[in-house]
């Protein structure tokens, strides 16, 4: 897992935006024009994604990065449900939800990975703090 400063450089933001610019194209499609609910939650749900990555990433605490991650990765489910809309509205063909779901699945895979390693270096820091340091070789008995 790589280090990053900013939300751009996070990889996972990156492929966020790859999902909102796919949503917004299905929403261009003339048999989605009209449905004007749809196109609203739809776009709502992947703009979730990559904002909420980017707000928590400027968080105060890991905890709270955690936090925003969380409903990231809950926002690109929601989006994964939507395409099921899409699907059975024929938004979309069997195809095109294929790889879309995908790409959701993909990106909940990886704020998940990126949650997991915050909780890890998370708990090192915590145990550094509470444990006593281990004898060194030089300490007297």
């Amino acid at each position: 897992m790589g280090t990053f400063k900013r939300f751009e450089e996070i990889e996972v933001w990156q492929e966020s935006r790859k999902l909102v610019r796919a949503v917004r194209e299905i929403c261009k499609k003339p048999e989605a024009r009209k449905d004007f609910s749809f196109i609203d939650q739809i776009t709502r749900s992947a703009r979730s994604v990559g904002a909420n990555i980017a707000e928590g990433n400027d968080a105060l605490t890991t905890p709270e990065f955690i936090s925003f991650l969380s409903i990231a990765k809950r926002s690109a489910a929601e989006v994964r449900s939507h395409l099921y809309d899409a699907l059975d509205e024929k938004y979309i063909s069997q195809q095109e939800f294929d790889v879309l779901a995908e790409l959701t699945l993909k990106i909940c895979g990886m704020i998940a990975k990126l949650i997991h390693y915050l909780q890890s270096i998370s708990q090192v820091r915590r145990r550094t703090l509470k444990e006593p340091l281990p004898p060194s070789k030089n300490d007297k008995p």
